[in-house]
C-alpha cells in the first residue's frame, strides 16, 4: 500500500511539474504574430461628376464553352435587366478617337467593352495600355478585320489567333477570352473553334452603324432610336471612327436622361494566347527595314 501510495505523489509530482513548464511557455507562443490578413480591394476612385451615368451592375462572365451573347445572333443568354445598357467599341485603338472616347467614359464614370484590331494594337500599344489601365474590358477583333466567313478554316484561325497575341502582348498583361467577329459574320467551324478555346462570342443587340454616318448627330439619334424600340441591349460602336468619339458626350448624357443604366462585363478568367501565334505577331513587329534614321532626317518642312 505504501508503494502504491509512493507512486501516486510520484505521478501528481510530475504532471505538477509539466505543467508548470507548459506555463512557462505559453507566453512565448501567445507572442507569436498572427498571419497577415489579405489586404482589402482598394475602393473605387470617387466619381467626381454628381450628373453621371455611373456602373449600376457589374457582371462577371464565364465564357467556358464559348457562349454567344446579342440577339442579333444569338438568343440563350439574355442577362440585362430593362433599361439596362452594355456599351461596346471596335476597331481601335487609334488616335485621338479612342482617347476621346476614354475620356467621356471617365467623365460619367462608366466602364465599355472594346474589341480592338490586332494591327492596331500593334500600331498603338500605348493607347490600349491606356483602355486597359482605366480599367475597361479588352478583348479581340481579329488581326486585320477580314471577313472569316470567306476564308478557309486555318486562315481564319489564325487571324483570330493573331488578333488575341497582339492585343495580349500590347496591353502587356491581362485580356479578356472575348471575341468579336468582323462584318458580324459567325461561320460555324470558327464558333465550334471558339467554343473549344473557352472564348465568348459577342454580337449585338443593336448596331449603330455608326460607321455609316458623317456626323455626331445622327449617331445619337441611331442609338437612342433603337434603344427607345428594345428598352436595352448591347450597343455596337467604333471608337475609330471620329465622329463616334465626338458624339459620345451628348450621348452618355441623353442616356442618363433618359432613365438608362449601364453594366459592365467582366471575364471570369483571362485568355490564354498560344505561344507560335505570339511569334507570328512578334515577327511582324520585326519586318526588315532600309535604315534607322529618325524621322526627323528624313522628312523635314521646307514651307509653312
Amino acid at each position: 500500500m505504501r508503494v502504491a501510495v509512493a507512486s501516486v505523489v510520484a505521478i501528481s509530482a510530475f504532471l505538477a511539474a509539466l505543467g508548470s513548464a507548459q506555463a512557462q511557455n505559453a507566453p512565448a507562443r501567445a507572442a507569436t504574430p498572427p498571419a497577415t490578413p489579405p489586404a482589402a480591394a482598394a475602393p473605387a476612385p470617387k466619381c467626381e461628376n454628381p450628373n453621371a451615368l455611373g456602373i449600376t451592375r457589374t457582371v462577371e462572365v464565364d465564357t467556358t464553352g464559348g457562349p454567344g451573347f446579342g440577339f442579333e445572333h444569338f438568343k440563350q443568354h439574355d442577362f440585362l435587366r430593362a433599361n439596362e445598357v452594355v456599351l461596346t467599341f471596335d476597331d481601335g485603338p487609334w488616335p485621338n478617337n479612342t482617347p476621346a472616347v476614354l475620356k467621356a467614359l471617365a467623365a460619367h464614370c462608366i466602364k465599355a467593352t472594346f474589341f480592338p484590331i490586332g494591327k492596331h494594337a500593334t500600331w498603338y500599344p500605348e493607347i490600349l495600355k491606356q483602355v486597359a489601365e482605366a480599367g475597361h474590358s479588352i478583348g479581340n477583333h481579329t488581326w486585320s478585320h477580314k471577313n472569316l466567313d470567306k476564308m478557309k478554316f486555318e486562315d481564319a484561325k489564325t487571324e483570330l489567333e493573331m488578333g488575341a497575341s497582339a492585343v495580349h502582348m500590347a496591353v502587356g498583361g491581362p485580356t479578356a477570352p472575348f471575341f468579336r467577329f468582323p462584318v458580324l459574320k459567325h461561320p460555324p467551324q470558327v464558333v465550334t473553334y471558339l467554343g473549344e478555346r473557352n472564348i465568348g462570342i459577342f454580337s449585338t443587340d443593336m448596331d449603330s452603324f455608326d460607321f455609316t454616318m458623317r456626323t455626331p448627330e445622327r449617331v445619337i439619334a441611331s442609338v437612342m432610336k433603337k434603344l427607345e424600340k428594345h428598352g436595352k441591349g448591347i450597343v455596337l460602336l467604333h471608337d475609330f471612327q471620329k465622329h463616334t468619339a465626338e458624339a459620345l458626350p451628348e450621348l452618355l448624357d441623353k442616356l442618363k436622361a433618359g432613365g438608362y443604366k449601364i453594366v459592365h462585363m467582366k471575364a471570369k478568367e483571362p485568355i490564354k494566347t498560344l505561344a507560335e501565334y505570339d511569334e507570328l505577331v512578334r515577327k511582324q513587329e520585326k519586318l526588315p527595314i532600309a535604315n534607322s534614321r529618325p524621322t526627323s532626317s528624313v522628312v523635314r518642312t521646307i514651307v509653312e
